[in-house]
Protein backbone atom coordinates (compact mmCIF):
# COMPACT_ATOMS: atom_id res chain seq x y z
CA UNK A 1 0.00 0.00 0.00
CA UNK A 2 1.07 3.50 -0.49
CA UNK A 3 2.00 6.05 2.13
CA UNK A 4 0.84 9.16 0.58
CA UNK A 5 -2.83 10.18 0.87
CA UNK A 6 -4.47 8.05 -2.24
CA UNK A 7 -7.31 9.97 -3.57
CA UNK A 8 -10.01 7.59 -5.06
CA UNK A 9 -12.50 9.09 -7.54
CA UNK A 10 -16.46 7.80 -6.92
CA UNK A 11 -19.06 7.68 -9.80
CA UNK A 12 -22.86 7.14 -8.94
CA UNK A 13 -26.28 8.88 -10.65
CA UNK A 14 -29.52 8.38 -9.45
CA UNK A 15 -30.77 7.41 -12.79
CA UNK A 16 -28.57 4.55 -12.46
CA UNK A 17 -30.89 3.61 -9.95
CA UNK A 18 -33.90 4.24 -11.75
CA UNK A 19 -33.07 1.70 -14.39
CA UNK A 20 -36.59 -0.54 -15.35
CA UNK A 21 -35.99 -4.03 -14.60
CA UNK A 22 -39.37 -4.80 -14.36
CA UNK A 23 -40.63 -7.99 -12.34
CA UNK A 24 -39.72 -11.87 -12.69
CA UNK A 25 -39.55 -11.34 -16.65
CA UNK A 26 -38.22 -14.81 -17.94
CA UNK A 27 -39.50 -16.18 -14.97
CA UNK A 28 -43.79 -15.35 -15.46
CA UNK A 29 -46.40 -16.75 -13.38
CA UNK A 30 -48.43 -19.05 -13.96
CA UNK A 31 -51.11 -20.22 -11.77
CA UNK A 32 -51.96 -24.12 -14.11
CA UNK A 33 -47.88 -24.56 -13.20
CA UNK A 34 -48.22 -23.72 -10.06
CA UNK A 35 -45.41 -20.47 -10.62
CA UNK A 36 -46.34 -17.54 -8.50
CA UNK A 37 -45.37 -13.70 -9.55
CA UNK A 38 -42.10 -12.67 -9.04
CA UNK A 39 -42.15 -8.79 -8.14
CA UNK A 40 -38.73 -7.80 -8.43
CA UNK A 41 -36.59 -9.04 -11.35
CA UNK A 42 -32.98 -10.73 -10.51
CA UNK A 43 -31.41 -7.34 -11.60
CA UNK A 44 -33.08 -4.64 -9.73
CA UNK A 45 -31.08 -2.03 -9.24
CA UNK A 46 -31.89 -1.90 -5.29
CA UNK A 47 -28.51 -3.87 -3.93
CA UNK A 48 -26.78 -0.95 -6.01
CA UNK A 49 -28.83 1.75 -4.89
CA UNK A 50 -28.27 0.46 -1.31
CA UNK A 51 -24.16 0.09 -1.84
CA UNK A 52 -24.20 3.93 -2.11
CA UNK A 53 -26.77 4.93 0.42
CA UNK A 54 -24.33 2.96 2.64
CA UNK A 55 -20.89 4.80 1.38
CA UNK A 56 -23.21 8.11 1.82
CA UNK A 57 -23.21 7.49 5.41
CA UNK A 58 -20.07 5.89 6.36
CA UNK A 59 -16.99 7.70 6.92
CA UNK A 60 -15.32 7.13 3.72
CA UNK A 61 -18.05 9.50 1.67
CA UNK A 62 -15.49 12.18 3.14
CA UNK A 63 -12.38 10.40 1.60
CA UNK A 64 -13.55 9.72 -1.68
CA UNK A 65 -13.76 12.06 -4.65
CA UNK A 66 -17.55 12.39 -5.85
CA UNK A 67 -17.48 12.11 -9.65
CA UNK A 68 -20.13 13.39 -12.16
CA UNK A 69 -21.50 10.70 -14.76
CA UNK A 70 -21.51 12.04 -18.61
CA UNK A 71 -23.07 10.10 -21.07
CA UNK A 72 -21.23 8.39 -23.49
CA UNK A 73 -21.42 8.68 -27.39
CA UNK A 74 -22.48 6.89 -30.15
CA UNK A 75 -19.21 6.94 -31.19
CA UNK A 76 -17.78 5.71 -27.73
CA UNK A 77 -20.25 2.06 -28.04
CA UNK A 78 -19.48 2.00 -31.11
CA UNK A 79 -15.68 0.83 -30.68
CA UNK A 80 -16.58 -2.23 -28.84
CA UNK A 81 -20.34 -2.76 -30.48
CA UNK A 82 -22.31 -3.19 -34.07
CA UNK A 83 -23.84 -0.95 -35.63
CA UNK A 84 -26.54 -3.11 -35.91
CA UNK A 85 -26.60 -3.57 -31.85
CA UNK A 86 -26.90 0.00 -31.06
CA UNK A 87 -29.90 0.50 -33.48
CA UNK A 88 -31.83 -2.29 -31.87
CA UNK A 89 -30.85 -0.64 -28.49
CA UNK A 90 -32.42 2.27 -29.84
CA UNK A 91 -35.57 0.85 -31.33
CA UNK A 92 -35.96 -1.59 -27.89
CA UNK A 93 -35.65 1.55 -25.83
CA UNK A 94 -38.17 3.44 -27.76
CA UNK A 95 -41.06 0.72 -27.47
CA UNK A 96 -43.82 2.46 -24.80
CA UNK A 97 -43.16 -0.49 -22.53
CA UNK A 98 -39.58 -0.81 -22.82
CA UNK A 99 -37.58 -4.17 -24.60
CA UNK A 100 -35.26 -6.51 -23.68
CA UNK A 101 -31.40 -6.74 -24.06
CA UNK A 102 -31.35 -9.43 -26.63
CA UNK A 103 -32.00 -12.47 -24.77
CA UNK A 104 -35.45 -12.46 -23.81
CA UNK A 105 -34.65 -12.57 -19.78
CA UNK A 106 -33.22 -8.97 -19.62
CA UNK A 107 -35.82 -6.60 -19.80
CA UNK A 108 -35.45 -2.64 -19.42
CA UNK A 109 -37.94 0.02 -19.47
CA UNK A 110 -38.84 2.61 -21.74
CA UNK A 111 -35.98 5.39 -22.71
CA UNK A 112 -33.56 2.76 -20.88
CA UNK A 113 -30.91 3.62 -23.46
CA UNK A 114 -30.53 6.90 -21.27
CA UNK A 115 -29.05 5.54 -18.47
CA UNK A 116 -27.54 3.03 -20.41
CA UNK A 117 -24.91 5.58 -21.80
CA UNK A 118 -25.17 7.06 -18.82
CA UNK A 119 -23.56 3.45 -17.27
CA UNK A 120 -21.06 3.16 -19.78
CA UNK A 121 -20.06 7.24 -19.54
CA UNK A 122 -19.75 6.83 -15.87
CA UNK A 123 -16.85 4.13 -16.75
CA UNK A 124 -15.08 6.29 -19.11
CA UNK A 125 -15.39 9.71 -16.48
CA UNK A 126 -13.60 7.27 -14.00
CA UNK A 127 -11.03 6.02 -16.14
CA UNK A 128 -10.14 9.72 -17.58
CA UNK A 129 -9.49 10.72 -14.06
CA UNK A 130 -7.16 8.14 -13.35
CA UNK A 131 -5.28 8.44 -16.51
CA UNK A 132 -5.39 12.45 -16.17
CA UNK A 133 -4.03 12.04 -12.93
CA UNK A 134 -7.19 13.75 -11.22
CA UNK A 135 -7.48 10.46 -8.47
CA UNK A 136 -5.61 7.60 -7.91
CA UNK A 137 -7.99 5.07 -8.30
CA UNK A 138 -11.59 5.24 -9.29
CA UNK A 139 -14.84 3.06 -8.71
CA UNK A 140 -17.33 3.47 -10.71
CA UNK A 141 -20.77 2.25 -9.52
CA UNK A 142 -22.89 2.37 -12.60
CA UNK A 143 -25.88 0.57 -13.58
CA UNK A 144 -27.09 -1.49 -15.67
CA UNK A 145 -23.94 -3.50 -15.53
CA UNK A 146 -22.02 -4.62 -19.46
CA UNK A 147 -19.88 -7.53 -19.18
CA UNK A 148 -22.06 -9.72 -20.65
CA UNK A 149 -23.38 -7.35 -23.62
CA UNK A 150 -21.06 -8.93 -27.05
CA UNK A 151 -20.03 -7.49 -30.06
CA UNK A 152 -23.50 -8.13 -31.89
CA UNK A 153 -25.74 -8.11 -28.74
CA UNK A 154 -27.21 -7.79 -25.43
CA UNK A 155 -27.68 -10.66 -23.08
CA UNK A 156 -27.49 -11.38 -19.11
CA UNK A 157 -28.97 -7.86 -17.97
CA UNK A 158 -26.65 -6.04 -20.09
CA UNK A 159 -26.92 -2.95 -22.61
CA UNK A 160 -23.97 -2.07 -23.59
CA UNK A 161 -20.31 -3.58 -22.02
CA UNK A 162 -19.05 -0.43 -19.70
CA UNK A 163 -15.87 -1.74 -19.66
CA UNK A 164 -15.05 -2.48 -22.82
CA UNK A 165 -16.16 0.70 -24.10
CA UNK A 166 -14.09 2.69 -21.24
CA UNK A 167 -11.35 0.23 -22.49
CA UNK A 168 -11.29 1.31 -26.16
CA UNK A 169 -11.40 4.97 -24.99
CA UNK A 170 -8.35 4.79 -23.00
CA UNK A 171 -6.97 3.10 -25.89
CA UNK A 172 -7.42 6.09 -28.04
CA UNK A 173 -4.88 7.88 -26.15
CA UNK A 174 -1.95 8.27 -26.31
CA UNK A 175 -0.90 7.48 -22.99
CA UNK A 176 -2.12 4.02 -23.42
CA UNK A 177 -1.49 0.95 -25.42
CA UNK A 178 -2.24 -2.04 -22.91
CA UNK A 179 -4.98 -2.30 -20.30
CA UNK A 180 -5.99 -5.57 -18.61
CA UNK A 181 -9.64 -6.45 -17.71
CA UNK A 182 -9.89 -8.51 -14.52
CA UNK A 183 -13.81 -9.90 -13.91
CA UNK A 184 -14.69 -11.33 -10.75
CA UNK A 185 -18.06 -11.59 -11.29
CA UNK A 186 -19.46 -14.83 -10.48
CA UNK A 187 -20.86 -15.18 -14.02
CA UNK A 188 -18.09 -15.12 -17.02
CA UNK A 189 -17.36 -12.38 -18.95
CA UNK A 190 -18.79 -13.85 -22.24
CA UNK A 191 -19.09 -10.57 -23.85
CA UNK A 192 -15.73 -8.73 -22.74
CA UNK A 193 -13.93 -11.67 -23.99
CA UNK A 194 -16.21 -11.82 -27.50
CA UNK A 195 -15.26 -8.35 -27.96
CA UNK A 196 -11.49 -8.86 -27.57
CA UNK A 197 -10.67 -11.94 -28.38
CA UNK A 198 -8.34 -11.58 -30.75
CA UNK A 199 -6.50 -8.11 -29.47
CA UNK A 200 -3.40 -8.26 -28.21
CA UNK A 201 -4.04 -4.86 -26.21
CA UNK A 202 -6.27 -6.39 -23.63
CA UNK A 203 -5.81 -8.71 -21.89
CA UNK A 204 -8.32 -10.37 -20.47
CA UNK A 205 -9.01 -12.36 -17.20
CA UNK A 206 -12.39 -14.00 -15.65
CA UNK A 207 -12.85 -15.56 -12.27
CA UNK A 208 -16.01 -17.03 -12.19
CA UNK A 209 -18.04 -20.79 -11.25
CA UNK A 210 -17.80 -23.13 -13.47
CA UNK A 211 -20.82 -23.52 -15.97
CA UNK A 212 -22.87 -20.86 -14.11
CA UNK A 213 -23.92 -18.08 -16.78
CA UNK A 214 -23.23 -18.89 -19.84
CA UNK A 215 -23.27 -22.50 -19.25
CA UNK A 216 -21.69 -22.80 -22.59
CA UNK A 217 -18.68 -20.51 -22.20
CA UNK A 218 -15.65 -19.50 -19.63
CA UNK A 219 -13.21 -22.41 -19.82
CA UNK A 220 -9.70 -22.90 -19.70
CA UNK A 221 -9.10 -23.44 -23.74
CA UNK A 222 -10.81 -20.62 -24.45
CA UNK A 223 -7.20 -18.22 -24.86
CA UNK A 224 -8.41 -16.28 -27.81
CA UNK A 225 -7.19 -16.64 -31.94
CA UNK A 226 -4.97 -14.50 -34.17
CA UNK A 227 -3.34 -12.18 -32.57
CA UNK A 228 -4.98 -11.93 -29.29
CA UNK A 229 -4.21 -16.09 -28.72
CA UNK A 230 -2.69 -16.49 -24.96
CA UNK A 231 -4.77 -12.78 -24.63
CA UNK A 232 -7.58 -14.33 -22.77
CA UNK A 233 -7.91 -16.28 -19.73
CA UNK A 234 -10.56 -18.35 -17.81
CA UNK A 235 -10.64 -19.69 -14.31
CA UNK A 236 -13.51 -21.34 -13.95
CA UNK A 237 -14.19 -22.59 -10.26
CA UNK A 238 -16.22 -24.72 -8.55
CA UNK A 239 -19.37 -23.93 -6.80
CA UNK A 240 -18.55 -23.20 -2.51
CA UNK A 241 -14.86 -22.26 -3.54
CA UNK A 242 -15.03 -18.99 -1.25
CA UNK A 243 -12.02 -16.62 -0.14
CA UNK A 244 -8.98 -18.83 -0.34
CA UNK A 245 -9.39 -19.76 -3.62
CA UNK A 246 -10.24 -16.78 -5.33
CA UNK A 247 -6.96 -15.36 -3.25
CA UNK A 248 -4.96 -18.42 -4.83
CA UNK A 249 -6.50 -17.94 -8.20
CA UNK A 250 -5.40 -13.95 -7.82
CA UNK A 251 -1.75 -14.98 -6.59
CA UNK A 252 -1.01 -17.74 -8.31
CA UNK A 253 -2.61 -16.91 -12.03
CA UNK A 254 -3.96 -13.11 -12.38
CA UNK A 255 -0.56 -11.61 -10.74
CA UNK A 256 1.53 -13.29 -13.33
CA UNK A 257 -0.42 -12.89 -16.31
CA UNK A 258 -0.60 -9.24 -15.05
CA UNK A 259 3.17 -9.06 -14.32
CA UNK A 260 3.92 -11.09 -18.18
CA UNK A 261 1.85 -8.31 -19.87
CA UNK A 262 2.81 -5.11 -18.17
CA UNK A 263 -0.28 -3.16 -18.34
CA UNK A 264 -0.80 0.86 -18.39
CA UNK A 265 -4.37 0.17 -17.21
CA UNK A 266 -6.17 -2.24 -14.65
CA UNK A 267 -9.34 -2.33 -14.79
CA UNK A 268 -11.80 -4.60 -12.54
CA UNK A 269 -15.15 -5.73 -13.32
CA UNK A 270 -16.19 -5.99 -9.98
CA UNK A 271 -19.59 -7.90 -9.51
CA UNK A 272 -20.51 -9.01 -5.94
CA UNK A 273 -22.71 -12.45 -6.94
CA UNK A 274 -19.83 -14.10 -5.86
CA UNK A 275 -20.42 -13.39 -2.48
CA UNK A 276 -22.39 -15.65 0.14
CA UNK A 277 -26.29 -15.43 -0.14
CA UNK A 278 -26.15 -14.43 -3.81
CA UNK A 279 -29.39 -16.14 -5.15
CA UNK A 280 -27.50 -16.08 -8.69
CA UNK A 281 -24.24 -17.45 -7.52
CA UNK A 282 -22.81 -20.01 -5.01
CA UNK A 283 -19.17 -19.32 -4.44
CA UNK A 284 -19.26 -18.17 -0.76
CA UNK A 285 -16.80 -14.81 -0.81
CA UNK A 286 -16.85 -12.46 2.37
CA UNK A 287 -17.33 -8.93 2.36
CA UNK A 288 -13.43 -9.30 3.61
CA UNK A 289 -12.91 -11.67 0.74
CA UNK A 290 -13.14 -8.47 -1.65
CA UNK A 291 -11.61 -6.03 0.80
CA UNK A 292 -8.36 -9.29 0.30
CA UNK A 293 -8.79 -9.33 -3.37
CA UNK A 294 -8.85 -5.43 -4.31
CA UNK A 295 -5.98 -5.00 -1.86
CA UNK A 296 -3.79 -7.31 -4.09
CA UNK A 297 -5.06 -5.81 -6.74
CA UNK A 298 -3.98 -1.91 -5.69
CA UNK A 299 -0.61 -4.13 -4.90
CA UNK A 300 -0.09 -4.70 -8.63
CA UNK A 301 -1.07 -1.97 -10.01
CA UNK A 302 1.43 0.09 -7.80
CA UNK A 303 4.25 -2.58 -9.31
CA UNK A 304 3.25 -2.42 -13.10
CA UNK A 305 1.17 0.71 -13.96
CA UNK A 306 2.23 3.38 -11.33
CA UNK A 307 -1.08 2.45 -9.48
CA UNK A 308 -3.31 3.13 -12.52
CA UNK A 309 -6.83 0.95 -10.69
CA UNK A 310 -10.31 1.33 -12.31
CA UNK A 311 -13.07 -0.76 -10.50
CA UNK A 312 -16.48 -0.65 -12.75
CA UNK A 313 -19.54 -2.62 -11.13
CA UNK A 314 -21.00 -5.52 -13.34
CA UNK A 315 -23.34 -7.93 -11.28
CA UNK A 316 -24.71 -8.73 -6.89
CA UNK A 317 -27.68 -9.45 -6.55
CA UNK A 318 -28.03 -9.81 -2.67
CA UNK A 319 -29.85 -6.38 -1.52
CA UNK A 320 -28.23 -6.71 2.08
CA UNK A 321 -24.92 -8.30 1.37
CA UNK A 322 -23.89 -6.08 -1.87
CA UNK A 323 -23.42 -3.48 0.24
CA UNK A 324 -21.00 -4.81 2.77
CA UNK A 325 -18.92 -6.28 -0.21
CA UNK A 326 -18.76 -2.95 -2.15
CA UNK A 327 -17.71 -0.76 1.30
CA UNK A 328 -15.21 -3.59 2.02
CA UNK A 329 -14.07 -3.28 -1.40
CA UNK A 330 -14.10 1.07 -1.20
CA UNK A 331 -11.97 0.45 2.05
CA UNK A 332 -8.89 -1.63 0.28
CA UNK A 333 -9.47 1.22 -2.33
CA UNK A 334 -9.17 4.37 -0.15
CA UNK A 335 -7.03 2.84 2.72
CA UNK A 336 -9.21 3.89 5.37
CA UNK A 337 -11.88 2.87 7.59
CA UNK A 338 -15.56 3.42 6.85
CA UNK A 339 -16.49 3.06 10.53
CA UNK A 340 -19.01 -0.03 9.46
CA UNK A 341 -18.15 -3.94 9.97
CA UNK A 342 -20.03 -6.69 8.00
CA UNK A 343 -22.89 -6.06 9.09
CA UNK A 344 -23.75 -10.17 8.11
CA UNK A 345 -20.35 -11.30 9.58
CA UNK A 346 -22.35 -13.25 12.27
CA UNK A 347 -24.02 -15.26 8.97
CA UNK A 348 -20.90 -15.71 7.12
CA UNK A 349 -17.70 -16.50 9.53
CA UNK A 350 -18.78 -19.99 10.11
CA UNK A 351 -19.28 -20.96 6.60
CA UNK A 352 -15.61 -19.30 5.51
CA UNK A 353 -13.35 -21.35 3.33
CA UNK A 354 -10.08 -20.64 5.08
CA UNK A 355 -8.25 -23.31 2.90
CA UNK A 356 -8.07 -24.59 -0.53
CA UNK A 357 -9.86 -28.45 -1.27
CA UNK A 358 -8.30 -30.87 -3.55
CA UNK A 359 -11.34 -30.10 -6.20
CA UNK A 360 -10.44 -26.65 -6.54
CA UNK A 361 -7.12 -27.37 -6.32
CA UNK A 362 -7.82 -28.65 -9.91
CA UNK A 363 -9.97 -26.33 -11.39
CA UNK A 364 -7.34 -24.12 -10.23
CA UNK A 365 -3.88 -26.03 -11.29
CA UNK A 366 -5.93 -26.43 -14.71
CA UNK A 367 -6.31 -22.69 -15.30
CA UNK A 368 -2.18 -22.57 -14.19
CA UNK A 369 -1.33 -24.94 -16.69
CA UNK A 370 -3.76 -23.45 -19.56
CA UNK A 371 -2.48 -19.87 -19.03
CA UNK A 372 1.34 -21.11 -19.05
CA UNK A 373 0.74 -23.37 -22.13
CA UNK A 374 -0.74 -20.02 -23.77
CA UNK A 375 1.71 -17.76 -22.95
CA UNK A 376 4.58 -20.07 -24.23
CA UNK A 377 1.92 -20.15 -27.14
CA UNK A 378 2.00 -16.58 -27.92
CA UNK A 379 5.54 -16.08 -27.54
CA UNK A 380 6.84 -19.13 -29.48
CA UNK A 381 5.15 -16.93 -32.32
Amino acid sequence: MSEKEIQVGYVWDTLYGWHDTGTGGDMPSDPARGLQPVYRHYSSPEPKRRLNELIQVSKLSREIQHMRAIPCTREDILRVHTEGHWNRMVEQSALPKGGDCGDGASPFGHNALDIAVLSAGGAIVAVDAVLDGQVDRAYALINPPGHHACKDKGMGFCMFNNSSVAVAHALERNDVSKVAIVDWDVHHGNGTQDIWWDNSNVLTISIHQDRNYPVNSGFVDEIGSGAGTGFNINIPLPPGSGDAAYCHAITDIVVPALEDFSPDLIVISSGYDAAMMDPLGRMMVTAQGFNNLTRKMVSAAELLCDGKLVFIQEGGYCQYYVPFCGLATLEALTEKNSGFADGYSYIVEGQIRSEVNEEQKKFLTAARDAYMNSRDQRKAT
